[in-house]
């Protein structure tokens, strides 16, 4: 079995120019902090296009990453604690897309399940319509929300084994499951760590075939 643990700076590495990254998190429930930090301290990838339920707050590592005018464009639900997102709505500088949070989950579980898209009632006679397919079912508009996918995904665990299987507890679960699947390399940051077979499989929250590489931090890691 190959060895999945790296260090945080080996793992953003991954990152290119013009790529697609996931952040996983709600605020700072369940970020990767010490990832977006290498990301932002260590790996110059500039033309980001950033996918997170939020840019997080001035005390998080994603609002530098924001900051440095290294994104593009960002796909979110909620930027109402980082003013430089809002900032670069207004001004254009960058793309904001807002969705509905449960939308943006949809559309990234779709990503990663291989669908072409979901349908949803939600935000229909709104501005979220605008430019999107609407399709109409039994009597009832729905519009039509496309998948999303990126090339790198940052996530963050609780606990991990050697083989890369994921336990995330309680609220820290949301974006996290969903984009583990939805993107072509995983990275996970963990607090804790141990030998395959400690886990209960029925503790496990992401199998172990989602995930490229396994980030320790915290004492128990």
């Amino acid at each position: 079995m190959n060895n999945k643990v790296i260090s945080a700076e080996e793992a953003v590495k991954q990152i290119k120019d013009g790529d697609t990254v996931m952040v996983g998190g709600f605020l700072a429930g369940g970020f990767p902090e010490e990832l977006v930090r290498a990301l932002v301290d260590t790996n110059p990838a500039s033309n980001l296009t950033i996918i997170s339920n939020d840019t997080g707050t001035p005390e998080l590592s994603i609002y530098k990453l924001v900051k440095s005018g290294r994104v593009k464009r960002i796909f979110a639900s909620y930027i109402g604690s980082n003013p430089e997102t809002g900032r670069l709505l207004m001004t254009k500088e960058a793309e904001v897309q807002l969705f509905p949070q449960g939308t943006l989950a949809e559309k990234i579980r779709a990503g990663g399940a291989g669908l072409g898209g979901v349908l949803t009632p939600v935000g229909v006679g709104t501005i979220v319509e605008e430019g999107k397919k609407k399709i109409q079912i039994d009597g009832r508009e729905y519009l039509l929300e496309l998948p999303l996918k990126a090339d790198v995904a940052l996530i963050r665990a609780h606990k991990a084994d050697e083989a890369g299987n994921l336990v995330i507890n309680g609220s820290s679960r949301n974006f996290n499951l969903v984009m583990a699947t939805a993107a072509e390399y995983v990275v996970a940051q963990t607090d804790e760590y141990v030998k395959t077979g400690e886990i209960d499989p029925n503790h496990v929250n992401v199998p172990g075939i989602f995930v490229d590489a396994i980030v320790k931090v915290g004492e128990n890691a």
